[in-house]
């Protein structure tokens, strides 16, 4: 049986790299030797010039946030701008939520 493929990523040299899902191997960056993080088999690469969109997805996946295909076929709300990576890291330090917890709730009012 086929593993399923799921994306890993470079955040230094903003690649993405489809590959079968091995939670034992690590994965290296084919340009820079750098370790991969796994994003999740439902990862939509942003452009490589979205500096912004890059910045964003960087403390996503340092803060343990990943893009995995739920129930309805989708990962869930993820932020796509800084606003609103900085508006779930405020009220993550205003409710003591964890902040991988707080980016991934849709509402923080």
């Amino acid at each position: 049986m086929a593993h399923a493929k799921t994306s890993y990523v470079c955040l230094g040299c903003r690649a993405s790299f489809k590959q079968p899902y091995d939670q034992a191997r690590e994965r290296i960056c084919p340009r820079c030797a750098e370790p991969l993080i796994h994003a999740g088999s439902a990862f939509a690469v942003p452009r490589r010039r979205d500096v912004a969109a890059w910045r964003t997805l960087t403390v996503l996946l340092n803060a343990g946030v990943r893009f995995h295909k739920s129930c309805c076929g989708g990962p869930g709300y993820r932020p796509r701008t800084l606003r609103e990576v900085r508006e779930r890291m405020t009220y993550a330090q205003r409710s003591g939520e964890p902040i991988a917890h707080a980016l991934i709730r849709r509402d923080v009012g």
